[in-house]
């Protein structure tokens, strides 16, 4: 199993740069590790291309509907926000060097994957990527 952070699982359904890339390593993988977080960042992605005119209301129930359907499938892992990734959070902040710049979702897909045993991470954040070894991950783009 490989972790994405909800940009790759957007990537998965949208016609974006490394869309493809993104598809084929999921699949070639079978399983994709994500925290339970991700679900509503990945629907909130959706939701931005409806606000933006990016896709119509029947496109956006259809991104909807078969993101659900993967989950249900078990294509997506959801990996729980447990106290245990919230106190990693806590602790990685409190050593973070001050020139790291790190959003709080993105801290939590970085000690969610740690904590569930994942070498490495996979997105298109540079952010993300960047404070990665901070949690003793490997960030990688594909």
């Amino acid at each position: 199993m490989i972790y994405f952070d909800s940009a790759y699982l957007a990537k998965f359904y949208l016609a974006e740069p490394e869309s493809e890339r993104v598809h084929q390593a999921a699949e070639a993988e079978g399983a994709v590790g994500c925290s339970v977080f991700g679900r509503a960042e990945t629907l909130s992605v959706f939701h931005r291309k409806l606000r933006e005119g990016a896709v119509d209301p029947k496109v956006f129930n259809a991104l909807c509907a078969q993101f659900a359907a993967d989950g249900e499938a078990g294509l997506w892992s959801w990996l729980p926000l447990s106290e245990a990734v919230l106190d990693t959070v806590e602790r990685r902040y409190r050593r973070l060097p001050a020139v790291v710049f790190l959003r709080s979702a993105d801290a939590v897909h970085l000690a969610t994957a740690a904590e569930n045993g994942f070498r490495e991470i996979f997105s298109n954040d540079r952010h993300l990527l960047a404070a990665a070894p901070q949690f003793g991950l490997k960030g990688r783009s594909l």
